[in-house]
């Protein structure tokens, strides 16, 4: 009964929070009328913009660090609601990045025994996919550490396609881990879609860096190439190699 009861706490000290915040905007509307919302215009002052990101982040983390699926779904709603508006911060990255790594660095089980009960899939391959949204050093750790730690091919390729987007590559590490990925699967397993989104973030790469020339990237999309995939996903293999090798002649012409 314990994550039923956590669930309902953490509902109910939303709603206190929510109902506070709320009668302090009216207070501070009734005892202050020159610095209110303008009439006409829907402008937040300073102080209820800042009420509201508060409260707004707070909640985020809460319902991240619970012990329910359902409860993170609610953040992750949240979190993608703030990213449209353009209420991007620290702590809204922080949450995902929590839900994003939350097994590889926490393992629940019951009496510390048993089946791991904070292992949700979903949840983890779209915060990977929102982490894409706030490029920075700090988003690219988390997201190698996913590629490099998670088990699941939908999270780790949610990861890479937004090491992709991101478009960082220092010293090649990116595309060294990506390659590395390539590699595991090839040997335990081809997955189609996990390659195709390992092309993907190469090509991308190669795009933001005016190429690659880091090597085990470039025997990795020709292991895909000639590997055991589908025949899509081994003809993007060729479309890269032949825009790796293009980006190279484009250098060296120079």
């Amino acid at each position: 009964m314990k994550f039923p009861r956590r669930a309902a706490l953490a509902a109910l000290f939303c709603g206190a929070m929510l109902l506070l915040v709320s009668a302090q905007a009216m207070s501070q509307q009734a005892a202050q009328p020159a610095t209110s919302t303008q009439p006409g215009t829907g402008e937040k002052t300073v102080e209820e913009a800042y009420l509201q990101s508060s409260l707004e982040t707070m909640i985020i983390r809460e319902e991240a660090e619970s012990d329910t699926r359902d409860m993170k779904q609610l953040a992750l709603q949240y979190a993608k609601q703030a990213i449209d508006a353009g209420r991007k911060n620290d702590d809204i990255r922080n949450s995902l990045a929590y839900l994003a790594t939350e097994t590889i660095n926490i393992s629940a089980r019951p009496a510390g025994v048993g089946p791991i009960t904070n292992n949700f899939p979903d949840i983890r391959r779209t915060a990977c996919d929102y982490l894409g949204e706030f490029p920075s050093q700090d988003t690219k750790k988390t997201l190698i550490k996913v590629v490099l730690g998670d088990n699941e091919p939908m999270v780790i390729g949610a990861a890479i396609r937004s090491l992709g987007k991101i478009g960082l590559n220092d010293g090649d590490e990116v595309t060294q881990d990506i390659a590395f990925v390539v590699n595991r699967f090839d040997i335990i397993g081809p997955d189609n879609s996990l390659a195709f989104e390992c092309l993907v973030a190469i090509q991308r790469l190669a795009d933001k860096n005016n190429g690659l020339k880091d090597p085990d990237a470039i025997r990795a999309v020709m292991r895909i190439a000639t590997g055991n995939y589908i025949t899509p996903v081994k003809a993007m293999a060729n479309q890269v190699l032949d825009s790796l090798r293009r980006y190279q002649a484009s250098s060296g012409s120079k």
